[in-house]
Protein backbone atom coordinates (compact mmCIF):
# COMPACT_ATOMS: atom_id res chain seq x y z
CA UNK A 1 0.00 0.00 0.00
CA UNK A 2 1.24 3.26 -1.07
CA UNK A 3 0.58 6.78 1.34
CA UNK A 4 0.10 9.39 -0.97
CA UNK A 5 -1.43 13.36 -0.49
CA UNK A 6 -3.43 13.16 -3.56
CA UNK A 7 -7.19 12.38 -3.71
CA UNK A 8 -7.37 8.73 -4.91
CA UNK A 9 -10.86 9.44 -6.62
CA UNK A 10 -10.10 12.59 -8.45
CA UNK A 11 -9.66 13.03 -12.04
CA UNK A 12 -6.12 14.71 -13.63
CA UNK A 13 -6.79 18.41 -14.21
CA UNK A 14 -6.83 17.85 -17.63
CA UNK A 15 -9.72 15.63 -17.38
CA UNK A 16 -12.07 17.60 -15.82
CA UNK A 17 -15.01 19.47 -17.51
CA UNK A 18 -13.68 23.06 -18.32
CA UNK A 19 -16.78 24.85 -17.63
CA UNK A 20 -16.75 23.63 -14.05
CA UNK A 21 -12.88 24.06 -13.61
CA UNK A 22 -13.61 27.83 -14.84
CA UNK A 23 -16.76 28.13 -12.66
CA UNK A 24 -14.46 27.30 -9.82
CA UNK A 25 -11.91 30.33 -10.62
CA UNK A 26 -14.32 32.71 -9.73
CA UNK A 27 -15.09 32.22 -5.73
CA UNK A 28 -17.35 33.62 -4.07
CA UNK A 29 -18.65 34.47 -0.75
CA UNK A 30 -20.76 31.04 0.59
CA UNK A 31 -24.97 31.58 1.34
CA UNK A 32 -27.53 29.38 2.60
CA UNK A 33 -30.54 29.41 0.84
CA UNK A 34 -33.63 28.45 2.81
CA UNK A 35 -37.61 28.65 1.67
CA UNK A 36 -40.65 26.56 3.27
CA UNK A 37 -42.08 26.34 6.71
CA UNK A 38 -42.47 23.35 9.47
CA UNK A 39 -41.64 19.66 8.12
CA UNK A 40 -41.98 21.33 4.49
CA UNK A 41 -38.14 23.57 4.42
CA UNK A 42 -35.47 22.87 2.52
CA UNK A 43 -32.14 24.43 2.21
CA UNK A 44 -29.66 24.69 -0.41
CA UNK A 45 -25.59 25.93 -0.24
CA UNK A 46 -25.09 28.38 -3.20
CA UNK A 47 -22.22 29.91 -4.13
CA UNK A 48 -23.32 30.74 -7.97
CA UNK A 49 -25.36 33.84 -7.61
CA UNK A 50 -24.77 37.36 -7.85
CA UNK A 51 -27.09 40.50 -6.92
CA UNK A 52 -28.43 43.21 -9.37
CA UNK A 53 -29.31 46.50 -8.03
CA UNK A 54 -32.27 48.60 -8.86
CA UNK A 55 -36.22 49.42 -7.60
CA UNK A 56 -36.05 46.59 -6.37
CA UNK A 57 -32.94 44.92 -6.22
CA UNK A 58 -32.82 41.28 -7.55
CA UNK A 59 -30.92 38.29 -6.45
CA UNK A 60 -29.55 35.54 -9.65
CA UNK A 61 -29.16 32.21 -8.38
CA UNK A 62 -27.74 29.04 -10.58
CA UNK A 63 -29.60 26.24 -8.39
CA UNK A 64 -29.58 22.63 -8.63
CA UNK A 65 -32.59 21.40 -10.49
CA UNK A 66 -32.91 18.46 -8.10
CA UNK A 67 -32.61 20.03 -4.95
CA UNK A 68 -35.34 19.70 -2.63
CA UNK A 69 -34.18 23.74 -1.99
CA UNK A 70 -35.34 24.48 -5.86
CA UNK A 71 -38.95 22.62 -5.65
CA UNK A 72 -39.93 24.46 -2.29
CA UNK A 73 -38.64 27.39 -3.38
CA UNK A 74 -40.39 28.12 -6.91
CA UNK A 75 -43.60 26.34 -5.27
CA UNK A 76 -43.81 29.18 -2.19
CA UNK A 77 -42.61 31.70 -4.43
CA UNK A 78 -40.47 33.22 -1.43
CA UNK A 79 -36.82 32.09 0.42
CA UNK A 80 -34.18 33.91 2.58
CA UNK A 81 -30.90 34.17 1.68
CA UNK A 82 -27.88 34.44 4.17
CA UNK A 83 -24.22 34.71 3.89
CA UNK A 84 -22.38 32.23 5.86
CA UNK A 85 -19.47 32.90 7.93
CA UNK A 86 -15.99 31.09 8.69
CA UNK A 87 -17.19 29.33 11.62
CA UNK A 88 -20.44 27.85 9.39
CA UNK A 89 -18.50 26.15 6.94
CA UNK A 90 -19.74 22.73 8.81
CA UNK A 91 -23.26 23.94 8.34
CA UNK A 92 -22.50 24.76 4.64
CA UNK A 93 -20.77 21.10 3.97
CA UNK A 94 -24.73 19.79 5.64
CA UNK A 95 -26.55 22.07 3.42
CA UNK A 96 -24.31 20.90 0.29
CA UNK A 97 -24.90 17.34 1.19
CA UNK A 98 -21.42 16.89 1.46
CA UNK A 99 -21.37 16.55 5.26
CA UNK A 100 -23.46 14.07 7.41
CA UNK A 101 -26.11 15.09 10.02
CA UNK A 102 -27.35 13.13 12.25
CA UNK A 103 -31.46 14.42 13.36
CA UNK A 104 -31.04 16.37 10.01
CA UNK A 105 -29.58 19.55 9.01
CA UNK A 106 -31.73 22.18 10.97
CA UNK A 107 -30.54 20.66 14.10
CA UNK A 108 -27.55 22.42 13.81
CA UNK A 109 -28.21 25.86 14.55
CA UNK A 110 -31.54 27.99 15.93
CA UNK A 111 -33.66 29.45 13.04
CA UNK A 112 -36.42 32.33 13.09
CA UNK A 113 -39.34 31.68 11.19
CA UNK A 114 -39.93 34.69 8.79
CA UNK A 115 -42.82 35.21 5.88
CA UNK A 116 -40.11 33.85 3.40
CA UNK A 117 -38.77 31.06 5.71
CA UNK A 118 -36.27 30.03 7.70
CA UNK A 119 -33.73 32.10 8.57
CA UNK A 120 -30.35 31.56 10.35
CA UNK A 121 -30.77 33.17 13.87
CA UNK A 122 -27.13 34.17 13.86
CA UNK A 123 -26.66 35.36 10.31
CA UNK A 124 -25.85 39.35 10.40
CA UNK A 125 -26.32 39.46 6.68
CA UNK A 126 -29.74 38.27 4.89
CA UNK A 127 -32.36 39.03 2.87
CA UNK A 128 -36.16 38.13 1.57
CA UNK A 129 -36.92 36.91 -1.76
CA UNK A 130 -39.79 36.35 -4.04
CA UNK A 131 -39.20 34.77 -7.06
CA UNK A 132 -40.03 36.73 -10.10
CA UNK A 133 -38.55 33.96 -12.56
CA UNK A 134 -37.05 30.84 -13.58
CA UNK A 135 -35.75 29.05 -16.56
CA UNK A 136 -33.07 25.73 -17.61
CA UNK A 137 -29.54 27.36 -17.94
CA UNK A 138 -27.49 24.41 -18.53
CA UNK A 139 -27.32 21.82 -15.93
CA UNK A 140 -28.79 24.41 -13.40
CA UNK A 141 -32.15 26.46 -12.79
CA UNK A 142 -31.66 29.69 -13.09
CA UNK A 143 -33.66 32.07 -10.52
CA UNK A 144 -34.26 35.85 -10.37
CA UNK A 145 -35.35 36.83 -7.14
CA UNK A 146 -36.91 40.23 -5.80
CA UNK A 147 -35.45 41.60 -2.99
CA UNK A 148 -38.16 42.63 -0.60
CA UNK A 149 -36.36 43.08 2.80
CA UNK A 150 -32.43 43.34 3.52
CA UNK A 151 -30.23 43.25 6.64
CA UNK A 152 -26.76 44.35 6.15
CA UNK A 153 -24.86 43.45 8.76
CA UNK A 154 -20.93 43.38 9.89
CA UNK A 155 -19.29 41.58 7.05
CA UNK A 156 -17.07 39.59 9.95
CA UNK A 157 -14.83 36.39 8.35
CA UNK A 158 -17.00 36.00 5.49
CA UNK A 159 -17.25 32.37 3.93
CA UNK A 160 -15.57 32.34 0.77
CA UNK A 161 -15.41 29.25 -1.43
CA UNK A 162 -12.65 29.23 -4.55
CA UNK A 163 -11.57 25.86 -6.85
CA UNK A 164 -13.84 23.34 -4.27
CA UNK A 165 -12.30 24.85 -0.85
CA UNK A 166 -13.29 27.69 1.62
CA UNK A 167 -10.83 29.39 2.10
CA UNK A 168 -9.54 30.97 5.82
CA UNK A 169 -11.00 35.16 5.92
CA UNK A 170 -8.06 37.62 5.08
CA UNK A 171 -8.07 41.18 6.04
Amino acid sequence: MTIHTSHPFKEPEGDRDPVRRLRGRLGGTVSLWTAGAAAERAGLTVSSWLVAGGEPGRVLALLDPDADLTDVLLATGRGVLQLLTWDDRGLADVFAGTAPAPGGPWRLSEWVDTDHGPRLAHAATWAGLEVESDVEAGWSWLVTCRISEVVVGDDVDPLVHRRGRYLPPTD
